[in-house]
């Protein structure tokens, strides 16, 4: 396959940045590439290879040495707003901390306030309905142009067709769309529920600096939140090697920048067992695993 680069380093795509390589890796640049995408997907599925496809690998732990398949970045830019319609247009792969930066700074637009300092990109966040202090992806989302990877269709979702829950959605759970871009209708202030914690000052100051995905569980429910589950269970600063739970937030995941995969698999497996042990309650991944098997 020409467009495949092979033996490809992507360490560096993710924010943990434990060493990993890939067999196979085509990065998306142009708006041509999209027609390629269909393309290579068909080969892998030929050769029985699946497919990882990356944004901004915000919100991956890779767990692999050498991953045997083929990796699809998406490095697609653009994104467009109108002041008169409030409407929002962006490719899947533009940061939504950097949107929201913009919105704020040049439009005077501030119903994305909350996101200024979200890691990830515009499709993780559909991908995943990420979300932050009551303001959650799905709240402004409009429609998504999708390119489905078994017939290579364009298809448009509307949001009652995206089946939004807590950090999921339809793409997530179907995993056979390709998001395009996605629009997002900014007139009117939609939340999950209200908050006047001041995100900026929040993430300068009492969020951890360092290799980190942000919060690495999911909250259990609104009344016990991940942090302080492994707070509680005497795992806050606990270190494996390179590995650790930060001081600040119990809830980041951390690598000193030396850490293998295995160290941090080893510490994600022992949070869930002392929270189990001592409440109950099985913690869930925020963050996605990603392994060879």
């Amino acid at each position: 396959m020409q467009y495949l680069e092979k033996n490809k380093d992507i360490t560096n795509l993710s924010n943990y940045k434990t060493p990993a390589k890939v067999d196979y890796f085509f990065e998306l640049q142009k708006k041509v590439d999209i027609d390629k995408i269909f393309e290579v997907c068909t080969w892998a599925k030929q050769k029985n290879l699946p497919i990882l496809f990356v944004s901004g690998g915000t919100n991956m732990l890779f767990a692999f040495d050498q991953y045997k398949w083929v990796v699809i970045q998406n490095s697609l830019k653009w994104w467009t707003y109108s002041n008169d319609t409030k409407i929002l247009e962006t490719y899947g792969s533009e940061s939504i901390w950097n949107i929201a930066e913009c919105l704020e700074k040049d439009y005077r637009q501030d119903l994305w306030h909350r996101f200024i300092g979200l890691p990830g990109s515009i499709a993780g966040a559909v991908y995943g309905n990420a979300g932050c202090f009551g303001l959650e992806t799905e709240n402004n989302f409009s429609y998504c142009r999708l390119l489905n990877l078994e017939n290579g269709q364009i298809e448009i979702f509307k949001k009652d067709n995206m089946d939004f829950s807590y950090r999921s959605s339809r793409i997530k759970k179907e995993k056979k769309y390709f998001l395009i871009s996605a629009t997002f209708d900014l007139s009117e202030k939609i939340e999950k529920y209200h908050s006047n914690v001041d995100n900026i000052d929040f993430r300068e100051n009492k969020q951890p600096k360092g290799n980190s995905c942000g919060s690495f569980f999911k909250n259990p429910s609104k009344e016990q939140s991940a942090w302080y589950l492994i707070e509680q269970v005497g795992l806050k600063w606990y270190h494996i090697w390179g590995a650790y739970f930060a001081d600040k937030h119990a809830n980041f995941l951390m690598s000193d920048g030396s850490a293998t995969y295995q160290e941090m698999l080893s510490l994600i497996w022992l949070a869930q067992e002392k929270v189990y042990e001592s409440y109950g309650i099985e913690l869930e991944n925020e963050v996605q695993i990603i392994t060879n098997i």
